[in-house]
Parts: C-alpha cells; sequence; structure tokens
C-alpha cells in the first residue's frame, strides 16, 4: 500500500536504462522509504519515450504518469533526452485541450547516482497525484454535443468574383504541358453542381480549358503531389529492362493556393518530396468558402443548384429556380478568416499580381478554440466524448491531410505496434484522432482540410490548432509551411532552450 495514504493509485513510470532507472535502483538498494503507487516501465532513453505513451497511459486509466532521464548534457546518447525535452513540453501543454490535468504528468531528470533524490522525486510526484486524487476517466465523462456558432471576424476582405488573371494562368500551364517535360498538372474542376469543384489532372493542353479558380477552389492541391510523383517515376520505368539506365520521371505540376503551397513548403522541409520533382503554378487567392455554409443560407441540402456569380464580397446562388444573396462574411471557410499567406511563396510560374495582408493584421482566435478555452477541464473532457461519440472511423480527416504520406503503413491500420484496435469505443476512436494530432506537431499547416472532409462536422482541427499555439510559443511564432529551409521544431533541438525550462518537481 501508499505509504502516504494507505490506498495506491495508479502511476506509471518511463525511467530511462542508464540513469534515472540506476538512481531508482540506488535508492532501493540504500533501502530508501517510497511510496508503492509507482509502475516503473525500463526504456532505453527518455527519447525513446513517445509523447504517445503517456498519452495512452492516462486515457487507459493511470491516474498520474512520470517520465526521467539523463540530465541534459549528460545523455548516455548524446542527445536523446534534448529531442525528448521538446516532445514532452509539447506533451504537457497539450493535455488541457483534451480536459486532463497537466500536473499529472511531469518530466525530470534523475542519474543513477542520485539515489536520494529519486526518493524525493517519486514522493513529491506521488504526493501531488495523491492530492489530485484518481483520474476522472474519459469513458465517464458526460457527454457534450454542442458547437460554437459564433464565425470570427475576417482578417481582410475576402473576393467571390473571378480572378482577371485566369487566363494568364491557363496559358502558363498550356505552354508548360506543350513543352512535354510535365506528366500532368492537377488543379479544380467544377463538380456534380456549381458549387462543388472536384480535382482536375491536366494532361493535354486542351484539359486546360476546364481549369477554374474562385472561391469553390476548397480542397487542397498539396493532397495528390506525393502519389502524383510515385506515379510519374512508374511511368518512367515502363518498357525499361533490368540493368537499363533509369531514366528521369517527368515532373508533376502543381497549381496552389497560399495555404496550399505552405503544404508542399513543409513536404519540401521534410525532404518527403523533391523540388525537382515539382512544378509550382500559383495565383493569389481572395478566399474560398464552406458549402455547407452556402447548403445552410438555402435551407435545404437536397437543394439542386444551377447558377452562382460572385461580385465583391456577395455572392448569388440559384437553386431550385430561387436566388439567395449571401456575403462571404458569413459563408468564408474558418482558414480564410485567418489566412495571412494568401499567394504562395514557393512557386515558378506566377499569374498577376499577389494578394497582400496587412503585416499588423492580428486574426481573432478561431472561434472553436474560443470555445474550449471557456470550459472547464470536466467540460472539455465532455465535449470531446460528444463529439468522438459521432466518429463513424471514415478516416477521411487522415486522407485529406495533405502531411499524411504514410498512410500504407499508418498507425491507425497497423497491428505492430497495435495503437488502435477495432474496438468501436469512444476511448479508441478519440486516440487515433490524438495521434493524428501529435504526429502534426511542428508540421500541420492550418489547412482545414481535416475539418473540411469529416462527414459528420467534428472539430478534430481543433486538436491540430492547439499543438499549433503552443509550438508558435515554444518555438518563438514558428510556422510550418512558410520557409523550405528551415528545419521543424521536433527534429531538432536547442541545449538551451529559450522558452523550454529544465522541469523539476516540487520539492525535489
Amino acid at each position: 500500500m501508499s505509504v502516504l495514504t494507505g490506498k495506491e493509485l495508479r502511476i506509471v513510470g518511463f525511467l530511462c536504462n542508464w540513469c534515472s532507472y540506476g538512481g531508482a535502483d540506488t535508492a532501493g538498494v540504500a533501502r530508501a522509504t517510497q511510496p508503492t503507487d509507482l509502475r516503473i516501465i525500463r526504456v532505453p532513453c527518455s527519447g525513446r519515450v513517445n509523447p504517445l505513451f503517456p498519452l495512452k497511459a492516462l486515457l487507459s486509466g493511470a491516474d498520474g504518469v512520470l517520465v526521467s532521464g539523463c540530465h541534459p548534457r549528460d545523455c548516455h546518447y548524446s542527445a536523446g533526452n534534448f529531442y525528448a525535452r521538446r516532445r514532452l513540453e509539447l506533451l504537457k501543454e497539450f493535455l488541457p485541450i483534451i480536459g486532463i490535468n497537466p500536473d499529472r504528468f511531469e518530466y525530470t531528470w534523475v542519474s543513477a547516482s542520485e539515489g536520494q533524490r529519486w526518493q524525493q522525486v517519486v514522493t513529491a510526484f506521488t504526493d501531488r497525484i495523491h492530492k489530485l486524487g484518481p483520474a476522472p476517466r474519459f469513458k465517464d465523462a458526460e457527454p457534450i454535443y454542442d458547437l460554437p456558432g459564433a464565425l470570427t471576424s475576417l482578417v481582410r476582405p475576402l473576393d467571390c468574383g473571378g480572378n482577371p488573371a485566369l487566363d494568364e494562368l491557363k496559358q502558363q500551364i498550356r505552354d508548360a504541358l506543350a513543352d512535354g517535360h510535365l506528366h500532368c498538372v492537377v488543379g479544380w474542376q467544377q463538380g456534380y453542381d456549381p458549387i462543388h469543384a472536384t480535382p482536375l489532372h491536366m494532361r493535354k493542353p486542351e484539359d486546360v480549358d476546364r481549369l477554374i479558380w474562385g472561391p469553390f477552389n476548397i480542397h487542397s492541391t498539396a493532397n495528390m503531389i506525393t502519389q502524383l510523383i510515385k506515379e510519374a517515376q512508374d511511368a518512367a520505368m515502363v518498357g525499361v529492362k533490368r540493368g537499363d539506365p533509369i531514366p528521369p520521371a517527368k515532373k508533376v505540376g502543381v497549381v496552389v493556393k497560399g495555404c496550399d503551397s505552405k503544404g508542399l513548403v513543409e513536404l519540401l522541409q521534410e525532404k518527403l518530396i523533391d523540388r525537382n520533382a515539382v512544378e509550382i503554378f500559383a495565383m493569389g487567392c481572395n478566399g474560398t468558402v464552406s458549402t455547407d455554409r452556402i447548403l445552410a443560407k438555402i435551407g435545404n441540402t437536397a437543394a439542386r443548384v444551377s447558377a452562382v456569380s460572385g461580385k465583391g464580397d456577395t455572392l448569388t446562388v440559384t437553386a431550385d429556380g430561387t436566388e439567395y444573396t449571401m456575403s462571404m462574411n458569413d459563408i468564408a471557410q474558418d482558414k480564410c478568416r485567418a489566412c495571412k499567406m494568401p499567394s504562395a511563396k514557393v512557386y515558378d510560374h506566377f499569374a498577376g499580381e499577389p494578394v497582400t495582408v496587412a503585416e499588423d493584421a492580428v486574426p481573432e482566435p478561431a472561434a472553436i478554440m474560443a470555445y474550449l478555452d471557456s470550459l472547464t477541464l470536466d467540460q472539455r473532457m465532455g465535449f470531446w466524448k460528444g463529439q468522438m461519440e459521432r466518429c463513424i472511423r471514415c478516416h477521411a480527416c487522415r486522407n485529406a491531410c495533405p502531411m499524411c504520406v504514410c498512410r500504407e503503413v499508418c498507425v491507425a491500420d497497423s497491428r505492430e505496434p497495435h495503437w488502435v484496435t477495432q474496438d468501436d469505443t469512444v476511448t479508441n476512436k478519440f486516440f487515433f484522432q490524438l495521434i493524428h494530432a501529435l504526429h502534426l506537431a511542428g508540421r500541420c499547416t492550418g489547412c482545414g482540410e481535416c475539418n473540411r472532409a469529416c462527414p459528420v462536422g467534428i472539430p478534430v482541427g481543433a486538436l491540430k490548432m492547439q499543438t499549433g499555439r503552443i509550438v508558435q510559443r515554444l518555438f518563438d511564432g514558428y510556422q510550418p509551411g512558410t520557409d523550405a529551409d528551415a528545419i521543424p521544431p521536433f527534429l531538432g533541438y536547442e541545449v538551451e532552450e529559450k522558452n523550454i525550462p529544465e522541469h523539476h518537481i516540487e520539492r525535489a
């Protein structure tokens, strides 16, 4: 039983083999009195502790989780704890958004010779957890189904009219296709009605005539680029015999808005695509719309839309013979409300003039984040439980994400490791969303495709927004997808972190 209260709580400890586990052993050899609540898991290095380990433990019923490793600058593997420090600090600040008290998680440093310090660490942390009491269980939370209805203001005026530079863009693409060095160019074309667009794969100059540009260019073209590059590489190998020299693959062209180009830049940062394999066509974006909000204005999701026209910030939609006039203020996508990069920074061809935003423009917080910030921890847990009850596990959020390039080996489908089971439980479904969010930490460009693609309207993008807020604070305003030469924050470290303290537990 616990030496603190006589009743044990469930506390999990991840201890580095070379230092902290040795420190715990030293304390045991010295017969130092310690609480018995802690269940130790021995790991090779604190850098081996994926943030999903503590998160899984907390969601599975642990009342507290402690990670302990070598002191910074004294790692057995030189830099493992430097990487761990960034990841674990991210996790600690991420926990409140899902309703878990961050005091239930801690990380610290104990060397093999510090038996007394280990005793102080484990006693202080166990005392903290006993004061908090048993952790609330996600499966027992009272579900909340409310969603914020208010929209945030626009950071700049949006325009739903045609772009006068579209003909120039089309000619640039025709010239590139006629040159013969492109496998194809991906853009947008009208879908089954005027308010829906679908991908357009332009392989011949005459295909370019179907290209559209405007408020309905909603989905991200960056989502398709890795698959198209592979397709181009496979096409180059057709007819090549073993031993023959490998011919160079043709480039893949992609038409981008500002937000799409951020996805490409992030892929370039992580060397997931080769800059020489893509040719980028860009034009300034005046904003895109939410088709769901348009249909809500019409009042009939089954209405047949026959015509659309736009001028300035006003869109006129003809549905079932009736005209509906609506403002971009009411129907714009949330990401467009806060977008400060409407024009691509990296491109090979640019049509027209770039669209700019005032440097001093400050976007309002997204409505969903303001709503979550207003809730208590218990209410946030209930909110996510209520949302996950509606999840149908279609994985549309993952499939629409430009940064999810490992779909063939996704942890959602993997059995080794077996992170996510096929059990249809809210906890299981929620854990997949947490995996997605933490995998995108420091990488999510805020394209909003996960929210847009969800067929039941779950605001899963809020989890990525939270990691984005944390990354900006910890790494001096770092913005993914804006600098192809930058190193993503969780692929590097600083010996002296400016905004991350070297954590120590109270009284230890």
